[in-house]
């Protein structure tokens, strides 16, 4: 008989659903050690954030064909020992995307009047009108960060309105924008430009404290901002000063850097214009019952021996099929990250290139680790290899692929990447050597021979005497170690990129004095 372990507290009409088609255990609290004895018993597993799948319990699930998370995130599933073991791992991306949007819709209504305090006051006693007197949210600026699912329905509702929407994305193209009826620009624009503000990133090492000090000080005294999205975005002490000092007006989040919020927290001392929920965003029974029935409905229907239409990890290949192309994929998402971080955005196509041995193997999983590796820097753990083509057409990247059999340089092949975008455009080639090495072997056609490294630092430049020692110098001022340099170039004294593995990541300020260095023309710091 089939049978379904359901882990995790879920609405009952995903129970329903999943009795269509197996004997339903639901037993919740389970620990590892307690989950690992009893799941070889299952064919599938229904989860939520509460039960945690580690490599150990998946290890010994020689049973199970699918686990499914009833929500968005999938952080408490080892979804690679899920993909090696042949496991699908399924979510619902979609299930609450009204629900968290209507809140930070509610939120700003909230803000603009004084709804949490006057109700505050209502019921002590006070009835002092003058003192809550509000603003209408018609024809004020709302700046929306991040148009993904949510923030593109935020987006909608308050042109509905009559707001004026700005946005800040980098991965959206203006031809996208512009359907949206949004305004593109720079971030500290948008904050200098809004009388609202709501947030829709994931965290991730580029998005952490985003909302500093620095950004808020940009922000009207009359303005606000909303957060929605995820904790850690804001740094929560400078926006806490920022609202005692009267820099903003006011602020409402339901997400924190950790939760739950603790007492001793800044926040926790503000005394005006603060409105606090407890991670609301999702709590709706509509969405709770959405994200059930979606993931119910997946289970069953593979189960069946049908597809879903959420999965997280690569739908179809076995994992011998993953070993021999684990390196490949690392190279396609390695070059996809780095081309995203030299485009700087907005790139509005993708070209890639197959050639050799790379057109020999299955092109599908490595144009989504391509993407998967564009899109990382803009949506950190949210993005994977079955939604990253979804995302990458919802942002309006035009994906061109191209197979190339002939004779390649390097005897495995080559994986090349080219982008046009907003700042132009640039291109990046690589491969994998016979021993699983990944090499960069070309940056915008210049060619360089460069193994990837966690911090590098990619600069565009004459070639002339004295740069390499300048850059050199102003790295060792400011404590960046070089692990290894190289310089690409065409021609002699002509243009050339030069290649940094770094120790450590570059400092916003150091790159503006790499910048002034004359005979530089471009510098990206890159993070892989």
């Amino acid at each position: 008989m089939t049978k379904v372990l359901v882990s995790d507290a879920i609405d009952q009409a995903g129970i329903d659903i999943l009795s269509q088609v197996a004997q339903v255990d639901q037993r919740l609290g389970l620990s590892p050690q307690d989950l690992k004895k009893i799941i070889c018993e299952y064919d599938a597993l229904m989860i939520r954030s509460g039960t945690q799948v580690t490599a150990e319990v998946i290890d010994v699930a020689d049973k199970l064909r699918i686990i499914g998370r009833a929500g968005v995130g999938v952080d408490n599933v080892d979804v690679l020992s899920a993909t090696k073991r042949g496991v699908l791992v399924v979510n619902s991306p979609g299930g609450n995307t009204i629900a968290a949007a209507e809140h930070a819709i509610a939120l700003l209504l909230s803000l603009s009047r004084h709804v949490a305090h006057a109700h505050a006051s209502t019921i002590s006693g006070g009835w002092d009108r003058k003192k809550y007197v509000g603003n209408e949210l018609y024809k004020k600026i709302l700046g929306v960060v991040g148009l993904g699912k949510i923030g593109s329905h935020v987006a909608k509702v308050a042109n509905a309105m009559g707001m004026e929407v700005i946005a800040f994305d980098p991965f959206i193209s203006a031809d996208r924008a512009q359907q949206m009826q949004v305004q593109l620009m720079d971030i500290e624009d948008l904050f200098k430009k809004s009388d609202y503000v709501s947030l829709h990133l994931p965290r991730t090492p580029d998005t952490e404290n985003l909302v500093d000090k620095t950004l808020l000080s940009k922000m009207k005294p009359t303005a606000r901002l909303v957060n929605c999205a995820r904790g850690g975005i804001i740094d929560e002490p400078a926006l806490a000063n920022a609202l005692d000092s009267g820099v903003i007006a006011g602020a409402a989040l339901d997400v924190y850097a950790s939760e739950p919020l603790s007492k001793d927290s800044p926040l926790m001392s503000v005394k005006n214009g603060l409105i606090l929920t407890p991670h609301l965003g999702a709590s709706t029974t509509e969405a709770q019952e959405n994200v059930a029935i979606d993931v119910a409905e997946q289970i069953r229907d593979v189960l069946l021996g049908l597809p879903a239409r959420s999965a997280v990890n690569i739908p179809g290949l076995s994992a011998e099929i993953m070993d021999n192309l684990k390196p490949h994929l690392q190279l396609a998402e390695t070059l996809g990250l780095l081309i995203s971080q030299l485009s700087g955005g907005q790139i509005r196509k993708l070209e890639v290139r197959l050639q050799g041995e790379f057109a020999q193997h299955p092109s599908q999983p490595l144009v989504i680790a391509t993407l998967k590796g564009l899109l990382s820097t803009a949506l950190g753990d949210k993005i994977n290899y079955v939604n990253a083509s979804l995302e990458a057409k919802g942002r309006g990247i035009h994906v061109l692929e191209v197979k190339d059999d002939s004779t390649p340089d390097f005897a495995t092949g080559s994986l090349q990447l080219i982008t046009t975008s907003d700042n132009g455009g640039h291109s990046v080639t690589g491969t994998v050597f016979t021993d699983g090495d990944l090499r960069i072997t070309t940056i915008d056609e210049f060619p360089v021979n460069v193994s990837p490294s966690r911090y590098m630092l990619f600069t565009r430049h004459r070639d002339m005497p004295g740069i390499i020692g300048k850059l050199g110098s102003l790295l060792g001022e400011h404590n960046v170690n070089i692990a290894s340099m190289q310089v690409g170039r065409k021609i002699v004294r002509g243009e050339a990129v030069m290649v940094l593995s770094i120790d450590d990541p570059i400092p916003s300020e150091l790159l503006v004095s790499i910048l002034s260095i004359k005979g530089i023309t471009e510098a990206h710091p890159v993070t892989l």
